[in-house]
């Protein structure tokens, strides 16, 4: 293609030019708007029938459900709404808070999973679905039990009832699960999973956690979901500079598909709203890549 007739350039020095000349001067689109729009093209490939993956993690506090609202979002913003994520934290998860901001939560704490399960058909259309879920911007999020005398009650087949409903619905899904393997929904969630993504710290010690749960998934019957896995290594504590990231890939050599690494971001430290405007440019691009990895293991 003549650089004439290139899609014209969006930012940069070749944007300014381009708009100076009056589109005259057209270089095209600089290798990072190129890389992006392939990003974009993987994880607006067309699909048939509805998918799911599951972000679980040995550990709390290594970026899961950050990471889980951050893909979200960058898969609703580019499939066009098509996207629900569902709480499956058994230990009162804040994927809501996450995603709303705990003060905009608050006025609507009775939309949960449970209240779902009791609620409603299972034949019920699209818009009594969504009336028990949550929105922030096109991504629809189904928030998870909070009452304490509840919220460990979510079993296997309660888990297969819902994702039935919201798969009915959505095109893609996604689960952020609880801490460990072992939690009595897990079976229910890894049968209905198309593809995982195991959420650990940055460092080795996060990696050998993320290894021991490939292994714990090869040893019990999911061994396709352990080599396909993608994970994400999120730098919470600032401590990349400090830590040999070959060591961690050497920890996981030939145990998954891929390792992507979320850096530091104090917009997703601290454990408040995740925003995509507000994040580091680095960090949306993690969660683009992390997208486009997880439609990628769709087959």
């Amino acid at each position: 293609m003549k650089p004439s007739q290139a899609a014209p350039p969006r930012g940069g020095f070749r944007g300014w030019l381009y708009r100076l000349t009056g589109g005259a001067l057209n270089l095209g689109p600089s290798p990072a708007e190129r890389e992006e729009a392939e990003l974009n093209r993987r994880i607006r490939r067309r699909l048939d029938g509805s998918r799911n993956t599951a972000l679980l993690s040995m550990k709390g506090g290594v970026g899961k459900t950050s990471t889980t609202v951050g893909v979200g979002l960058t898969l609703a913003s580019v499939r066009s709404g098509s996207v629900c994520a569902i709480d499956a934290n058994p230990d009162a998860g804040d994927l809501i808070e996450r995603a709303l901001g705990e003060g905009a939560y608050e006025s609507e704490r009775q939309l949960t999973i449970t209240r779902l399960l009791r609620e409603l058909g299972d034949n019920d259309s699209r818009v009594a679905l969504d009336a028990y879920l949550h929105e922030v911007r096109s991504l629809r999020l189904l928030a998870g039990e909070q009452d304490p005398d509840l919220s460990d009650s979510l079993r296997a087949e309660d888990y297969e009832r819902v994702y039935s409903l919201v798969s009915r619905h959505y095109g893609v899904t996604l689960t952020d699960c609880g801490t460990g393997v072992s939690r009595p929904a897990m079976r229910g969630i890894l049968e209905h999973a198309d593809n995982i993504v195991v959420a650990a710290g940055f460092a080795v010690s996060g990696a050998k956690r993320a290894r021991d749960t490939l292994l714990w998934l090869s040893a019990h019957g999911f061994e396709r979901l352990a080599k396909e896995a993608i994970v994400v290594v999120t730098d919470k504590d600032d401590v990349s500079a400090r830590v040999d990231k070959a060591a961690i890939e050497a920890a996981l050599a030939g145990m998954c598909r891929m390792l992507i690494s979320v850096p530091h971001d104090k917009a997703v430290a601290d454990g408040d709203l995740v925003s995509l405007e507000a994040v580091r440019p680095e960090t949306r691009r993690a969660y683009k890549e992390i997208a486009a990895a997880i439609v990628d293991g769709y087959r």
